[in-house]
């Protein structure tokens, strides 16, 4: 499925030819950046979509996340944690507009996802968590950071990391028995 979601994004093609023109009359960072783009993309949008839930909502907020990046490259000391920052509060943002969107909104137009059976009830488990227990337990088991980098790129403190952690995984236990 992962594959599946690098695949179908032919706009991150047209991001990386930019970058490549961007090349020939910029300084030298650009050709970081380029190759930070080519390791790290489809990464990213693994960790966007399951922070968010739609391959296209992670492949937008993933390069809105390199835009980003790339205005502020001469102070990021460290570009790939500094990257996984902004697409952990561009996922938050998402979240907290689609709240908003659902108060004031009266229709759900959604199509449903279809998934392999076991996938698609782990998925919707995990999605029927706070945003902040969904982040935090995709930081911790997909992005296998510890609990200590779980709690710096939420922006919180470590035992609020280790609380949202124990009780996301708690609710994942009952919701999937």
């Amino acid at each position: 499925m992962s594959q599946h979601v690098v695949d179908r994004d032919e706009a991150g093609a047209v991001y990386a030819a930019a970058i490549e023109d961007a090349r020939t009359t910029a300084s030298p960072p650009s050709q970081d950046l380029s190759d930070l783009y080519r390791r790290e993309r489809a990464g990213m949008v693994r960790l966007a979509h399951l922070m968010c839930g739609s391959n296209e909502t992670a492949c937008d907020i993933v390069h809105e996340a390199f835009i980003r990046l790339q205005r502020n490259w001469a102070s990021a000391t460290d570009p790939r944690a500094y990257l996984r920052q902004i697409v952990v509060n561009l996922c938050r943002a998402h979240h907290r507009r689609r709240a908003v969107e659902r108060r004031h909104s009266s229709v759900r137009s959604v199509p449903p996802m279809y998934l392999a059976p076991e996938v698609d009830e782990t998925w919707h488990a995990l999605a029927t968590l706070s945003p902040k227990r969904r982040v935090a337990l995709v930081l911790r088991y997909y992005e296998d950071l510890s609990i200590e980098d779980v709690a710096k790129v939420m922006g919180c403190r470590v035992g609020t990391a280790k609380s949202l952690i124990h009780r996301g995984l708690a609710s994942l236990r009952q919701e999937l028995q």
